[in-house]
């Protein structure tokens, strides 16, 4: 099943918010449907996003909206992934060529998604096998699995990869907090695949290396900077830091359209913070406040490599 689809003329996806529990396919018709989509986080995941602003500039041209209007709002709907954007230019590219051609374009980018994770997954696969061997286990956070892209993941589409291979040991994942996207997602997708995987807390996950139970770790990326820093879900910076402290390779999995070559380094990317009601709530004395990063920045120089749909990256700068 696809994440999210175009069918006749409308955009079709997975409500990520009740999963485990429901898997619910939805409809959205108009722009502001999947803006309230991807704010609430019913579609999520840096590729997916991108493939959400193709989609939403062609839904926009198919409905007679003004397209560059629309368009610009859906860029401005998470600021921080920088595939959203990147789908919506894919699209609005095509606007002096008329509904069709913008429809064909996001089709098009639908598509490629599957290609590109797949080789991304099994390019990464290898790396990983060729300095590690076989029976590898892993440490991942948040959900960068096929729930984040359309059909095949990235971090996780490597995971798969080496299942297929018969190189996969265990998989510890995060549960990743506030709103727990390893637990309900990534522990859904790892039962899909049948692969054996143990959740913890995102403060026990340096433990888990420092206690060498897992041999590497593998994140997604919501965005990658031009010297290689690499923002990611909230976490990823201190599971970074102790996998250089336990000499295990940190591996970061994302398509090429996630690196942003205008960007020159993590700090200049704005990180988004979102609603404090996530993390406050019954357990939390009234009045007490929350600072509510949905992001963090690893520093280059703490990545072993970046494996993309192209290509491997060792260290920095990117070139």
């Amino acid at each position: 099943m696809r994440t999210i689809d175009w069918r006749n003329g409308r955009i079709v996806l997975i409500d990520q918010t009740l999963l485990p529990g429901t898997l619910k396919v939805v409809d959205v018709e108009t722009v502001d449907g999947l803006i309230d989509a991807i704010k609430r986080l019913a579609v999520r995941g840096a590729p997916a996003l991108g493939v959400a602003g193709a989609l939403g500039v062609a839904l926009a041209a198919r409905n007679g909206d003004d397209v560059r209007r629309e368009a610009e709002k859906l860029s401005k709907a998470r600021p921080t992934a920088v595939n959203l954007s990147w789908g919506v230019r894919r699209v609005l590219a095509k606007l002096d060529q008329g509904t069709e051609a913008m429809v064909e374009e996001a089709v098009h980018v639908l598509e490629d998604d599957i290609r590109r994770n797949s080789d991304l997954g099994r390019r990464g696969a290898q790396w990983l096998i060729d300095r590690l061997g076989q029976r590898i286990n892993v440490h991942t956070h948040c959900n960068a699995g096929a729930l984040a892209c359309v059909e095949w993941g990235t971090a996780l589409g490597v995971v798969r990869a080496l299942q297929e291979r018969d190189a996969l040991g265990h998989v510890y994942l995060d549960e990743t907090r506030p709103l727990l996207q390893g637990a309900r997602l990534t522990a859904w997708e790892l039962k899909q695949m049948g692969v054996d995987h143990t959740v913890v807390v995102d403060s026990a996950g340096p433990t888990v290396l420092a206690r060498g139970m897992a041999d590497a770790v593998i994140v997604g990326a919501d965005r990658i900077a031009a010297n290689g820093d690499v923002v990611n879900k909230i976490g990823t910076y201190p599971l970074a830091l102790a996998a250089a402290r336990a000499g295990i390779p940190f591996l970061v999995a994302a398509p090429e359209s996630t690196i942003d070559p205008a960007t020159p380094d993590g700090a200049a990317v704005e990180i988004e913070v979102r609603d404090a009601a996530e993390i406050l709530g019954d357990h939390t004395p009234d009045g007490s406040n929350a600072l509510n990063y949905a992001f963090d920045v690893t520093p280059a120089d703490l990545i072993t490599a970046i494996v993309t749909d192209e290509r491997i990256i060792n260290g920095k700068p990117l070139g």
